[in-house]
């Protein structure tokens, strides 16, 4: 074939670039709808299985204790298997997992809670693989923001459809229709298999030290501190995606599908600071700036939190949740590109997932630790502004990483 032809069918590198950001946008976004829906439902769920509402937090955790023990593994498998394989393997366990956290049983409950967290944790990783070859210095914090937005807009997917299939059909009905959705994409995503899997070495050993990605980072001194930021940054975020509904179900009234809603609310305005904030680091070139920025806003929000109560107007409301959402689930695609511009050479997926094990680990502890906290208080929105000083903790750390990249 001559040079000529070669270059008419490579497609142009806008298409691509807009197609793998599509692509591995969805596969986030089904897998955090997976994850999200049993929040979304667990008023309903707590009356199915006769638990108090507030052990969600405890079900979340077993999600991203799944999506700690992948992401281990998560850059091996991209290397051996390629990054659109590896994304289907994550939507076919997600749903996997949804469609086991449809039986009446706790022990199942928690197996398939586990299911759905391998598939979660096997996302990143393949995600950045793909990214960093399509992304510039210049537009790399936006693009992975762009991304990172799956996150809440599968909790945005999760907060519609789930409360009001549960109620009109079963609890059952919402984790049936997200399996199913999840599953169906894997189809669609084999379109890109060939050409994106490339690179993909079958000689590469999945039987490698699990640690090894963990080192990595934790042998890069500003490395291991922006991840253990994420650690604290996460553990807020997802206990607000996991508790705000029933906060607002039991301390301040409202119903279940009115909930919802102001849960999808919240992830709209986690999507609008993913973009916002992304485009913010590549404007100022100062992704570690943006990061201390976000969590300062998130410190605010949680103790803003603290205000409301039965009496509080809807704006006010609505007003403190966006404004929690916008920064505390809006961090996470600029930490993601700090992460692939500290990484090493050609160690973008490697990085990604070894930062992803402390991200985790605070998912996996953020919710627990919410319980607990709650358990002694009371009320959620007490517990929120607890919280707001595990922010404060995150900001700590990425001004120490800073000053660790300055030379200080």
């Amino acid at each position: 074939m001559s040079p000529t032809n070669s270059n008419k069918d490579k497609p142009p590198a806008t298409v691509s670039t807009v197609l793998v950001v599509a692509i591995t946008t969805i596969v986030q976004a089904l897998a955090t709808m997976c994850s999200v829906i049993p929040a979304a439902i667990a008023p309903e769920l707590a009356l199915a299985f006769g638990v108090p509402a507030s052990m969600i937090g405890f079900q979340v955790s077993l999600i991203y204790l799944g999506a700690m023990a992948t992401s281990l593994v998560g850059g091996t498998f991209v290397k051996r298997l390629g990054a659109v394989r590896t994304s289907q393997c994550a939507l076919g366990v997600a749903s996997v997992g949804a469609v086991l956290m449809t039986v009446p049983l706790i022990g199942i409950l928690a197996l398939g809670s586990v299911f759905i967290g391998f598939g979660y944790g096997l996302t990143n990783p393949s995600a950045a693989h793909l990214l960093m070859r399509v992304t510039k210095p210049g537009n790399r914090n936006f693009i992975f923001s762009l991304k990172q937005t799956g996150v809440p807009l599968g909790g945005v997917a999760a907060g519609l459809a789930a409360p009001s299939l549960a109620l009109a059909f079963g609890w059952q009905w919402a984790l049936w229709a997200g399996a199913v959705v999840t599953f169906a994409f894997i189809f669609v995503s084999q379109i890109f298999r060939k050409s994106w899997d490339h690179d993909r070495d079958p000689k590469v050993a999945l039987r490698q030290n699990p640690l090894g990605d963990v080192g990595l980072v934790w042998s890069h001194p500003p490395l291991r501190r922006v991840s253990l930021a994420a650690f604290c940054f996460s553990g807020v975020q997802v206990s607000l995606t996991t508790f705000a509904v029933t906060m607002l179900v039991k301390d301040i009234d409202f119903g279940l599908v009115e909930a919802g809603v102001v849960l999808s609310v919240v992830m709209v305005a986690g999507v609008m600071g993913r973009i916002l904030w992304g485009a913010a680091a590549d404007k100022l070139r100062d992704g570690s700036g943006v990061l201390m920025a976000v969590g300062v806003i998130a410190v605010l929000s949680g103790l803003l939190t603290l205000t409301l109560n039965i009496d509080s107007g809807q704006v006010v409301i609505y007003g403190v949740l966006m404004l929690f959402g916008f920064s505390a689930i809006g961090w996470n695609g600029v930490f993601m590109a700090e992460i692939t511009r500290l990484a090493p050479e050609g160690k973008a997926g490697s990085a990604t997932g070894g930062a992803l094990v402390p991200t985790y680990a605070g998912v996996l502890l953020g919710p627990a630790s919410f319980a607990g906290i709650f358990a002694l208080l009371g009320h959620y929105t007490t517990t929120f502004g607890v919280f707001a000083f595990l922010s404060l903790t995150g900001v700590f750390l990425v001004y120490s990483a800073r000053r660790l990249m300055a030379g200080d």
